[in-house]
């Protein structure tokens, strides 16, 4: 990236000084007196450009490291746009709305966040994307339990959870992926060793859930009584909708890249959405996957849980994305990220300050620049060599990038997860945040298995790391 070749030198304390008072200005506005994002990154990126004129650096040089930073987007937006098609496509088509009908048949009010935690745990394994289980079955889920008269926030929180546990896990995740290749582990290796994290933390979320789930009520039976009259009465659950589901798990399996899965996964969509309504509608097609599905059945809870999606849905995630990479290419071109790195790497005296050091930056990556791949890259790259030296093999520097770097990026309101789910979900990042409980015990087991040193053998040979340091481009999700 052109920010690492021409980096403004500075005092790693100066850098510390101006992280503060950026995440002081964005926290407080977005968090405090819930400003939309877009304001409260705007005025951060404000702030690093009066910090560059203070430093005479050249305003084009700031301009065009903001535009490197959004540059290593795009194929990010790509998919957004994408994802809003599929989830107007798979509502027209019924998709979602029969999923909801399931939903409602089978799991009704009793350990409802149980059951929705492990099935979307299970669905996010099985496709190794977190933002399409998240909406696609998550929209379906949060829907539901709308329509039910149960909590819908901690709903979010069970999905975020549940769709976070299978990006870990599943061995077809970007994320996973680039873990495993950074710290120069076999993918297989790093899977069977985070199980000592995930285990744990799952079986602590799935117990809350069970705690917190509603017990059945005679309202919630009349709810859902109404909720499936109507989704039959719209035509809208057929078991042949569920093919395009059965399409894209099929295509993700296979690894087929990101934007042809979910091509695949909107157009057998809309032809199910043709068939059923006995012809073609062009400019509603149209309409349809810019604008999304418009529910009319009269019934508010009914048309407000399946008026959803298109492009234009995802446009406020996109500018927030955006403005966001922008900021990080600043942080990079004014040398802060550089100096946070080496003022880290100085206070490295033993195991567990390395462990608690690994973790704290990629938690930090998360929050200052909101990018997921770089919560892994820039610790991972950073400390591997630590590891090294400190006897520690290479998984576990792995496990400790996906503890605190995956599964923290969709808590983070301004990041790239957190604006995509925010918007998808219906629920912001602060509602959800205490609720997505594998996301906040995974980092925090990380920790204590840090300072107890459980899990953390050393080994008797030499690691080769072989990964460069580089501003990644996005995958898949």
């Amino acid at each position: 990236m052109e920010q690492q070749q021409k980096v403004l030198a500075i005092r790693p304390v100066e850098a510390a000084f101006i992280t503060v008072l950026l995440m002081g200005i964005v926290g407080y506005l977005i968090i405090g007196i819930k400003v939309v994002p877009q304001i409260g990154i705007i005025a951060g990126i404000a702030l690093l450009l009066v910090y560059g004129a203070v430093k005479k650096v050249n305003f084009m040089e700031l301009e065009g490291a903001m535009a490197d930073g959004a540059k290593s987007g795009i194929a990010s937006v790509m998919i957004f746009f994408f994802i809003g098609m599929l989830i107007s496509s798979w509502m027209a088509s019924g998709t979602i709305p029969t999923f909801i009908y399931i939903a409602v048949e089978l799991v009704s009010g009793k350990f409802y966040y149980a059951i929705v935690f492990v099935v979307t745990s299970i669905i996010g394994v099985s496709i190794g994307s977190s933002l399409t289980t998240a909406a696609t079955l998550g929209v379906a889920f949060v829907g539901a339990s709308t329509a039910l008269g149960i909590s819908p926030v901690i709903t979010a929180g069970a999905v975020v959870s549940g769709a976070f546990f299978g990006d870990k896990m599943s061995p077809l995740s970007d994320t996973t992926n680039l873990a495993a290749s950074i710290a120069g582990v076999d993918l297989f290796d790093h899977i069977k060793n985070m199980l000592w994290t995930t285990i744990p933390a799952f079986i602590f979320s799935l117990i809350v859930y069970l705690a917190i789930s509603p017990t059945e009520t005679e309202q919630n039976i009349k709810q859902m009584g109404i909720l499936k009259e109507e989704l039959i009465n719209l035509n809208l659950v057929h078991w042949y909708s569920l093919l395009p589901f059965i399409i894209l798990t099929i295509l993700a399996a296979k690894k087929v890249p990101a934007i042809a899965t979910l091509s695949a996964g909107i157009i057998s969509a809309l032809l199910i959405s043709v068939w059923m309504k006995g012809g073609i509608d062009s400019k509603g097609l149209f309409d349809l996957l810019y604008s999304g599905y418009k529910s009319a059945s009269g019934v508010q809870e009914v048309d407000s849980m399946l008026t959803r999606g298109g492009m234009e849905s995802m446009m406020f995630s996109i500018s927030v994305i955006l403005l966001a990479l922008s900021m990080g290419g600043l942080l990079f071109r004014l040398g802060i990220i550089p100096a946070l790195i080496s003022l880290l790497q100085v206070v490295l005296t033993r195991v567990s300050f390395l462990i608690s050091t690994t973790a704290g930056l990629a938690v930090a990556v998360n929050f200052i620049i909101g990018e997921q791949y770089l919560s892994i890259l820039l610790p991972g790259n950073a400390f591997k060599e630590h590891f090294k030296k400190a006897g520690l093999e290479p998984k576990h520097l792995s496990r400790v990038l996906e503890d605190a770097g995956t599964v923290v990026n969709p808590l983070v309101p301004w990041s790239v997860c957190g604006v995509f789910l925010a918007s998808v979900l219906g629920v912001p990042v602060a509602d959800y945040f205490p609720f997505a409980l594998f996301c906040l015990f995974s980092p925090l087991l990380t920790l204590i298995y840090g300072f107890t040193g459980f899990t953390l053998p050393k080994h008797g040979k030499k690691y080769s790391f072989k990964v460069s340091i580089r501003f990644p481009q996005f995958l898949k999700r």
